[in-house]
């Protein structure tokens, strides 16, 4: 039997929807209504306000390859989830941890863990979170006049409705699939988010545990389905070529001299490749040839090809990666889950799961014509 995503390639996916209107606010506005006050405050700490320069998606604003409808950024990703958990749990050390969670995340965010050899769990971002929250002055005052510690707040992960394993669901797992979907391929308008967003409830896990999960198991179909098809997206070939081809690209920045490991940390995605527009000369004869060719390349990609084998290492940059995938397999009543309940639910995870793309993704280096 045929997999279900086997018709879904990348052009069908990016081009499936008619472009809509986005409004980050209006999506957050849905998230919690009624968004509490003490967040702002913590907002404009350094420490989170260097997220507004960090994209979601991961480098992907930056190349033709992809066609995202609009830029969400980390500090937008981290404020959601934050809203997400005081809408559910109406906790204050909750909410500051999930508004915390990323604060180590540098530019191009996972890009930094296939920098690291992480393309598998993508956890290598998380490394610093903790010594980062810990030493900070500011943030430590602000909590002290909140009446809680660092230690309340440190580790998101402890909080269950914040965060958890796949595929259960948590309000990071919930949020990062809502703007991905509206940016990637216009999946979910403001409409169909607030439609599933307002069925969930906090339940009861197969374990006792609390966990989001939906009351209507048609809303938790359709949530299903999205979600799965946006982790679809992201284990094409074309997501992993651009994610490794642009760590290598970091990489071989730092070492010619023209980045330093601090500035993924201390710049602005836009400032990283305003730099490396005006110090990557056309891809001429030199030490930086090769360096060039993959960064013009990177700017310029429109397509890729799908191939069982690599093409000539001369012409191609190939990848061959085993990604983690994303998706979600969430509850619909205490401790039972949709997987369970719906027939479409199994066909939807398990042909997820049993995907696979051609062995290879490669695409043609420039040689000389300048983005």
């Amino acid at each position: 039997m045929e997999n279900y995503y086997s018709r879904y390639d990348w052009e069908t996916m990016l081009k499936a929807n008619p472009p809509g209107q986005y409004s980050v606010s209006e999506y957050h506005n849905i998230l919690c209504p009624n968004r509490p006050q003490f967040l702002d405050r913590y907002l404009k700490l350094p420490l989170l306000k260097r997220l507004e320069g960090v994209g979601l998606l991961c480098g992907t604003d930056w190349t033709p390859l992809y066609k995202n409808r609009f830029y969400y950024s980390r500090l937008d990703h981290s404020l959601g989830v934050a809203l997400i958990i005081w809408n559910f749990t109406q906790d204050k050390a909750q909410t500051i941890a999930g508004l915390l969670h990323d604060v180590s995340t540098p530019v191009f965010s996972h890009v930094s863990d296939f920098r690291k050899g992480d393309a598998l769990t993508q956890t290598a971002t998380e490394e610093d979170n903790l010594s980062l929250v810990r030493s900070d002055r500011e943030l430590a005052r602000l909590l002290q006049e909140d009446g809680l510690t660092i230690e309340q707040v440190e580790d998101y992960h402890k909080y269950p409705v914040a965060d958890n394993e796949i595929p259960k669901l948590s309000a990071d797992r919930l949020e990062y699939m809502y703007p991905s979907g509206m940016a990637l391929d216009g999946s979910w308008t403001l409409e169909t988010i607030k439609q599933t967003y307002q069925n969930l409830r906090v339940l009861k896990n197969e374990d006792g545990i609390d966990e989001l999960g939906f009351t209507d198991t048609d809303l938790a179909l359709e949530y299903c389905h999205h979600f799965c098809m946006i982790g679809h997206i992201l284990q094409l070939n074309e997501n992993k070529l651009t994610l490794h081809m642009l760590g290598q690209i970091m990489n071989m920045a730092v070492e010619q001299g023209v980045l330093c490991e601090q500035d993924f940390m201390n710049k602005s995605e836009s400032e990283i490749m305003d730099k490396l527009d005006f110090a990557v000369p056309e891809p001429v004869e030199g030490p930086l040839h090769h360096f060039a060719r993959l960064y013009h390349t990177f700017r310029t990609m429109t397509r890729i090809e799908h191939t069982d084998n690599p093409l000539p290492a001369e012409d191609y940059f190939c990848v061959s990666l085993k990604v983690k995938q994303r998706y979600i397999n969430p509850l619909v009543a205490d401790g039972k889950r949709l997987y369970d309940c719906s027939a479409q639910a199994r066909t939807l995870i398990d042909d997820f799961l049993s995907y696979s793309d051609t062995s290879y993704g490669c695409v043609r280096l420039v040689n000389s014509t300048k983005h």
